[in-house]
């Protein structure tokens, strides 16, 4: 990853911001911190057109990040996919460059690994970061993600186990969400099998067809999606560009271990309940497990 030298100098956190200074203006930190962490909202934001953020920047990014850090897929998925349903055939420096026409969507993932982007996602969280140490305590693990999709693309039905602000940069598209920790749209076992190491995407029903929140962001709106939501994403008409601001909390880590513990004792024979959703807590599993994780008991 040599050539992320080239990247170093080119941006600063201020060339980020609109003339008041901020990309989340007040109304924006306020619909925040009153949904924050657990109900799904749209919120507006500031940032317009950005030199890190072009077709042709993403493209020269996508070239010199690790291949871990890079997934592409074509565009044409249905909601719910077994596995993953493999490339275009193209390369993403291509597939980015035409998106427009490439029936893809791409993700570069951990975009902190480059200096410059770096700069832009921790501007960017700083602005929000009051509001969410108030509620979930210290903002943890910080990362950034980039999609960029092609008309009509389909982001298939999974979850994640972040706190994620979605900001749409061009286009526009549909995310439908369900229930956090409801186990008709992800089993618990399901989650106790993700934290273990599994796969995000989600067995997808046509009955949840009509039983999710459908919420449409356009160029300058975004979306927050509460830890492990399911959900599923479509594509506008036009090709898109977006980018997911990430970061962990307390409150999510002990939830993700609280998830780790209960598989363990669920292999013993016994049923666990599922852990609470905030502002409840799992402390007391998530200490166990940790426990048994440094005795390496947990068969992971």
């Amino acid at each position: 990853m040599d050539n992320i030298q080239d990247f170093r100098g080119t941006d600063t956190a201020d060339s980020v911001l609109e003339e008041d200074g901020t990309v989340f203006n007040d109304a924006a930190r306020a619909a925040f911190a009153a949904n924050y962490p657990e109900t799904p909202h749209s919120l507006p934001h500031q940032l317009h057109t950005h030199h890190l953020l072009t077709l042709d920047a993403l493209a020269d990014l996508a070239g010199i990040m690790q291949e871990s850090s890079i997934e592409y897929n074509r565009g044409d998925l249905p909601i719910g996919v077994d596995g993953k349903p493999g490339a275009t055939g193209m390369s993403i420096q291509d597939t980015i460059r035409h998106i427009a026409t490439s029936n893809s969507w791409a993700v570069l993932k951990n975009i902190e690994q480059v200096p410059a982007y770096q700069a832009l996602l921790a501007s960017l969280l700083s602005e929000i970061q009051p509001e969410i140490e108030a509620k979930t305590g210290a903002m943890l693990r910080p990362q950034g993600f980039i999609f960029i999709s092609s008309p009509h693309a389909v982001t298939p039905y999974h979850f994640d186990p972040e706190h994620n602000i979605l900001l749409q940069l061009k286009g526009s598209k549909v995310m439908t969400q369900f229930p956090a920790g409801d186990p008709v749209f992800a089993a618990d076992t399901v989650h106790e099998s993700y934290h273990s190491g599994g796969a995000r995407e989600l067995t997808w029903q046509e009955k949840f067809a009509d039983q999710g929140t459908a919420i449409a962001i356009a160029a300058g709106e975004a979306l927050f999606v509460p830890v492990m939501a399911p959900h599923f994403v479509r594509n506008g008409p036009e090709s898109s560009i977006s980018l997911s601001i990430t970061w962990r909390s307390d409150w999510s880590f002990e939830e993700a271990d609280a998830r780790g513990f209960n598989r363990i004792i669920r292999k013993a024979g016994i049923t666990p309940a599922a852990p609470a959703r905030w502002p409840g807590s799992n402390a007391s599993k998530a200490y166990a497990y940790r426990v048994l994780r440094k005795l390496r008991l947990t068969g992971v």
